[in-house]
């Protein structure tokens, strides 16, 4: 064969392509719609994932929202930060209580975060957090899923 054609990929938008799962906690999350010093960290790490959570983060992201009005934030911005929330293209599932009871127990977590741990053990994703413990429980727990 004299000059084969060179192999061409058309691709569609990176928001067509499957996106990789990750669980985000509250922390990473709220990091992001509070505007902290850690928000482009989170928004460069989560971005291009399919965001999962359990159902308990809109709850946690109201309580980050109570503690901000607490040290004095603009109403306003509050306000915004939770409509971003509601922006945000998170699935937010049940967690199966008897495994997060077992991971909080093995790992000393509390319940909240033993969730995300669990959802993400369930779903085989990553987890995103800024929670040292948390993210030192999740990478023994995720590393140790098919033994």
């Amino acid at each position: 064969m004299t000059g084969a054609a060179p192999l061409m990929v058309a691709e569609p938008p990176a928001a067509y392509l499957k996106r990789p799962p990750v669980v985000v906690d509250c922390s990473a999350l709220a990091a992001i719609l509070f505007d902290e010093a850690s928000r482009d960290l989170a928004v460069e790490r989560l971005a291009g994932k399919a965001l999962f959570a359990p159902a308990l983060l809109a709850h946690e992201i109201v309580s980050v929202a109570l503690k901000k009005q607490q040290l004095g934030w603009n109403p306003d911005s509050i306000s915004l930060a939770l409509t971003d929330f509601g922006s945000y293209d998170i699935k937010l599932l049940p967690v199966d209580v008897v495994a997060q009871y077992d991971i909080a127990m093995r790992y000393k977590l509390s319940a909240y975060d033993a969730a995300y741990l669990a959802l993400a053990a369930n779903l085989k994703a990553s987890l995103a957090t800024f929670d040292t413990k948390l993210n030192a429980a999740a990478r023994v727990h995720l590393a140790n899923l098919g033994t």
